[in-house]
């Protein structure tokens, strides 16, 4: 079990209250971040196994593959659920219209994941498993989400890849727009 990821821990504080949701959940280092912070989490991945691993106080787990079959019908969540979403090392594209749709107004997406450069360091090196350059604004521009922070390019640690990160927020409909402020 890693780390939680320093992207993940520096904007996890700006997921307001309620529930959030750690989608390719692995292990769970992120769950157990988010309810050591006092959230309920729902853990989500299709191995069993690592959601056994993720298990704890706080966290609550379901083990579905969103990746087989139609998507529409097989994503099991509704809409302006979750406070916050948290997606690290992994890449659905199929996913995006569903991970905006059951965020809650206000509720914040922390996203990471390999970016194209990747394949020089090792796996993953598939274009379709990499974002291209600027995906994540253009994800964020499509669906009418605030950027917060965000970052493209190489990293040292946990081990050296090309990535991308992003943390974004869904506008209430007639919110003002908000300052966040950073630790």
């Amino acid at each position: 079990m890693g780390l939680p990821s320093a992207w993940v821990a520096r904007f996890a504080g700006l997921i307001p209250a309620g529930e959030a949701l750690d989608l390719a959940c692995g292990a769970g280092r992120h769950s157990r971040l988010l309810a050591a912070q006092g959230r309920s989490v729902l853990a989500v991945d299709r191995s069993e196994d690592m959601l056994a691993l993720a298990a704890g106080d706080g966290v609550r787990s379901m083990c579905i593959d969103l990746e087989t079959g139609d998507s529409a019908q097989s994503w099991p969540f509704e809409t302006n659920r979750f406070a916050g979403i948290v997606v690290t090392n992994y890449l659905h594209r199929p996913l995006w219209p569903f991970l905006v749709d059951c965020l809650a107004e206000n509720g914040v997406l922390i996203y990471e994941t390999f970016a194209r450069g990747n394949e020089q360091f090792g796996k993953p090196s598939n274009p379709d498993f990499l974002l291209a350059r600027g995906e994540l604004l253009d994800v964020a521009r499509e669906y009418g989400l605030q950027v917060v922070a965000y970052e493209d390019g190489y990293v040292a640690v946990p081990k050296p890849a090309m990535v991308q990160r992003i943390c974004m927020i869904k506008p209430g409909k007639d919110a003002p727009a908000k300052i966040f402020a950073l630790n």
